[in-house]
């Protein structure tokens, strides 16, 4: 399944004008780095989320959130947020923010 374009499309959008972020095609999809760090993508119609090994956990708690597994091994620090869970440009914008929270912290690549 190829990723969706209109999400992908959302996110450039929100992320349009930020420093230090660039766009690469990975794993079938999207990802959107920060300073050379992942930092979220489009994977199939969802979001894939890198919050960290803690909000993670928290935000699996979530309504529309899963592990972010591909492989059968869960990815520590991801999520995946269904369609569902960015619906609205306000929820993109918040897991948006939420990354940003994390992926600030590590050292640039």
């Amino acid at each position: 399944m190829a990723y969706s374009k209109s999400l992908c499309g959302r996110v450039r959008e929100a992320l349009a004008g930020e420093r230090g972020v660039t766009e690469k095609k990975m794993f079938g999809g999207v990802c959107f780095l920060l300073r050379g760090n992942m930092q979220l993508g489009i994977w199939q119609d969802a979001l894939i989320v890198r919050l960290g090994v803690d909000a993670a956990r928290q935000a699996l708690t979530e309504p529309f959130v899963r592990p972010f597994d591909v492989t059968g091994k869960p990815m520590r620090g991801w999520a995946v947020v269904d369609p569902d869970g960015v619906d609205s440009n306000l929820q993109l914008r918040s897991w948006i923010e939420r990354t940003r929270e994390f992926v600030s912290t590590l050292p640039p690549k």
